[in-house]
């Protein structure tokens, strides 16, 4: 037997939360930018929405849903400003992942909130002064990174969001063309939980290759969206294969020129085409970052995080996620 002490792994606690923020206009009509406190009731503090994910459930979509259950506000996600850890009693760590979320006026005035056993009270406070009413160091440290956001007029943001299409019926040699090629039963299942976890990122438009397993792809995100899906030969790998880059370069340009939330779904091959023109029509550094986020599995996305007004300032963030089912 040995002598030695015997390491006791620790249960990790995974959660998500915001940053909520909003603008307003002062009596002359200069702007001003509020962020969101919630102060909550049983720990007596000063925090931002936030909560533990339920089973199943992905950071992004826990993020939305504990927003609006905390605080009445139905909002998407921006720009991923980091992640928190701490210890909990119970040899327990704390893992929580938060993202920055603009609040529009038609939201605040929906919301529902009144005070609660667990949410005493909601406060915007002036951005200048929220940091001082966080009642932790952690909550204050991320928040810097939201400060250093707005002191370059950065926060205001959309994404486009690379989504590879779900796994596909194996090519056969059957006189089926390719593109014709439809979703496996693993693939439907993929597409259905895709949904909450692109609805999260609040997605304004939707683009697909017009190859069927693609279509299928995003068919159950726009029937929940109310939207419709905009096929484009550009996206697909036919045309990819016959070396028509330019079509691409154009589609994706117009992308980040409209400046709205949209998904892309397309092929493994013509990922890595669309993240480098991402960088390119952003004038974003080169890096292995960009390989990292077309390398997807079936169903597996990258969100890639652009300013509103500055998309000049390149990519300000991306997040990965190989759908896991």
């Amino acid at each position: 037997m040995s002598g030695g002490s015997r390491k006791v792994s620790q249960e990790e606690v995974l959660a998500a939360g915001t940053v909520c923020w909003r603008r307003v206009y002062d009596e002359h009509g200069d702007p001003r930018i509020l962020v969101l406190l919630v102060h909550r009731a049983k720990q007596r503090d000063v925090s931002f929405p936030k909560g533990k994910l339920d089973p199943g459930e992905s950071m992004p979509q826990a993020a939305v849903r504990e927003t609006f259950e905390e605080t009445g506000l139905a909002v998407s996600l921006d720009v991923n400003l980091g992640t928190i850890h701490y210890e909990l009693s119970g040899n327990r760590t704390k893992t929580v992942q938060y993202w920055s979320a603009r609040v529009r006026e038609k939201a605040v005035q929906a919301s529902t909130f009144t005070p609660n056993r667990e949410i005493a009270d909601l406060e915007w406070a002036p951005l200048a002064e929220a940091r001082a009413r966080l009642s932790y160091k952690a909550d204050r440290e991320l928040f810097d990174v939201f400060l250093r956001l707005a002191s370059r007029d950065l926060i205001d943001s959309f994404s486009v969001t690379l989504l590879r299409h779900a796994k596909a019926q194996p090519r056969s040699t059957e006189l089926r063309a390719d593109h014709l090629r439809p979703l496996a039963p693993a693939g439907e299942e993929q597409a259905e939980v895709l949904v909450p976890m692109l609805a999260a990122f609040g997605p304004r438009r939707i683009y697909s290759s017009t190859a069927d397993r693609c279509l299928s792809t995003v068919a159950p995100l726009a029937e929940h969206l109310r939207k419709r899906v905009r096929a484009k030969p550009s996206l697909s790998q036919d045309n990819w294969d016959t070396g028509d880059l330019a079509s691409l370069r154009r589609r994706m340009g117009k992308i980040v020129m409209r400046g709205k939330n949209a998904v892309v779904c397309s092929h493994r091959p013509v990922l890595p085409d669309l993240a480098r023109q991402l960088m390119l029509a952003t004038g974003s550094a080169p890096g292995s970052y960009l390989n990292a986020s077309a390398a997807l599995p079936p169903a597996g996305f990258s969100v890639f995080h652009f300013s509103r007004h500055h998309p000049e300032a390149g990519i300000l963030g991306v997040e990965t996620y190989p759908l896991r089912h």
